[in-house]
């Protein structure tokens, strides 16, 4: 989820969730006040009641007073039973009130009686006119925070009564209600808090801790660490996690490819240690033998000078390799395109390659079947150096006492195909698609002593997809290996003939 969606949600619940349970703890606590006025003998479901200690004073003492009329034209002297006067004081005393009855101008009972000592004098005098008004008589004392009402009457005897009901002016009910509703308040926003910071922590801070382990694990270089997918992450988070999966990945590549460059660098350093170490030992020994007279004829001395020259051209080629080998890792092999005859450059690169073949004792055959007018694009040294890779790898594996080599070129359509075929030892299946591999060796602890820095076919594949072709391999053990590349033809763009009529 997106954090412009959590931030929403977070805005609207902050706002609707407090109010809704604010609403419902209301009505429930509404709901128990008025069950606790049904208790108290209020009948009357007025919400004001909660609220307006007055209106509910005035509630309160109609009910009371209603009783005790109608209990004084039954019984007069109801009033003067202590036991009477107690339960109704205490049934009052329920609703922060107390009853004071006043016997002419003496406190004859009260249920307070502290209080009454200190209200007793300010209480209103008897007024004769109201006994037979059905409605009390309500003072409100703002010095002392009381409500009173009273209700006049006359004793058996003749002597003037008044009741008195005193209440607080804060009354019960707004006090409970007060109380009730702040306690449900703070409970609505701490439940509210709980579940906000709970949904944003699994949410945000549960994701961010799990990137944080995960980038902890980078910085020690375990780049093998996933992130934990129980869930499919979205939003930015989820944006956030495939970021750290790319960055992983691509860390791991380049750490794995820098340990295999490593391996490989090792291994060249090796192979070309042995092989400048073969001609430059053969090198010195040749040298030092004409150094001691032991080339002490025109043909030793001829001999021993072609030996030095051939071991010297061996560690030329090595040093090209190197040089081209560097160019490969950077991507800079110098290119000089021209547009090639076929027949004539092939024709060139068969009598250069001949005279060496010679020397081994292996018979060289080339057929071209393609047109004399055959051009190709291509850069002629680079190309050659692919003609020498191929036939010295040829040279480097023959295991025949008479070898052959044949070159093809043939006709295919729109591209060339070169065959450079021998009948060495031949490749087995199973390293016949490594062989263009760098540093890769079919059997290493045989060709350490063959020589070669084991890179010659992983530079010709370069030279030839650079030159927009491909190139591939087909071998039979122990008859002879064929190598295959194509290289497309060069055509005039043929401009469009313009019809003389339509001039």
């Amino acid at each position: 989820m997106k954090f412009r969606t959590r931030l929403l949600i977070t805005f609207f619940t902050i706002i609707l969730l407090p109010s809704a349970l604010a609403i419902t703890a209301f009505v429930c606590i509404g709901s128990f006040l008025t069950r606790q006025q049904e208790d108290l003998g209020i009948q009357n479901r007025d919400v004001n009641l909660w609220m307006d200690p007055t209106l509910m004073s005035r509630t309160m003492s109609d009910e009371i007073f209603m009783d005790v009329r109608e209990r004084l034209q039954q019984e007069p002297e109801f009033l003067e039973n202590a036991a009477v006067l107690g339960e109704l004081n205490a049934r009052v005393a329920r609703r922060s009130s107390y009853i004071i009855l006043r016997k002419d101008d003496v406190m004859y009972y009260t249920g307070n009686q502290l209080a009454a000592d200190q209200i007793f004098d300010k209480l209103p005098p008897f007024e004769p006119e109201d006994i037979d008004s059905r409605v009390a008589q309500s003072v409100y004392y703002d010095d002392m925070g009381k409500l009173i009402r009273q209700m006049d009457f006359y004793y058996p005897d003749g002597s003037e009564g008044s009741f008195f009901i005193i209440t607080r002016a804060n009354s019960v009910f707004s006090r409970t209600l007060f109380v009730d509703m702040a306690i449900a308040i703070i409970f609505i926003l701490i439940l509210t808090s709980l579940f906000l910071t709970n949904w944003i922590s699994k949410g945000v801070f549960g994701p961010i801790h799990k990137l944080n382990v995960a980038m902890q694990n980078i910085a020690e270089g375990n780049l093998e660490y996933m992130l934990p997918t129980d869930s499919e992450e979205e939003g930015e988070i989820g944006a956030l996690y495939r970021n750290y999966e790319d960055m992983r990945l691509r860390l791991k590549e380049s750490a794995d490819e820098k340990l295999t460059a490593e391996k490989q660098n090792r291994e060249l350093v090796s192979n070309i240690s042995h092989d400048l170490k073969t001609p430059i030992t053969a090198i010195k020994g040749y040298v030092e033998g004409i150094m001691d007279g032991v080339a002490d004829t025109p043909e030793k001395m001829d001999k021993y000078i072609k030996t030095i020259y051939n071991k010297a051209n061996d560690m030329d080629r090595l040093i090209n390799e190197l040089t081209v080998y560097s160019g490969i890792d950077s991507n800079r092999i110098p290119y000089h395109f021209h547009r090639i005859n076929v027949g004539e450059y092939f024709r060139d690169c068969v009598e250069d390659v001949g005279l060496d073949l010679d020397s081994h004792s292996i018979e060289l055959n080339y057929s071209n079947l393609v047109s004399p007018d055959t051009v190709i694009i291509a850069d002629p040294e680079q190309m050659k150096r692919v003609i020498n890779n191929i036939i010295g790898n040829s040279v480097k594996y023959m295991d025949k006492p008479q070898g052959e080599i044949e070159i093809r070129i043939l006709d295919e359509l729109d591209a060339i195909r070169v065959e450079i075929e021998d009948n060495g030892k031949g490749i087995a299946a199973k390293d016949l698609p490594n062989i263009f591999e760098r540093f890769y060796r079919t059997d290493a602890s045989r060709n350490s002593s063959q020589g070669g820095s084991g890179i010659g076919l992983s530079i010709v594949k370069k030279i030839i997809e650079d030159h927009g072709g491909y190139i591939w391999a087909t071998s039979k053990e122990g008859e002879g290996t064929c190598m295959h590349f194509v290289i497309r033809k060069y055509q005039e763009m043929k401009e469009p003939s313009v019809d003389a009529d339509s001039v």
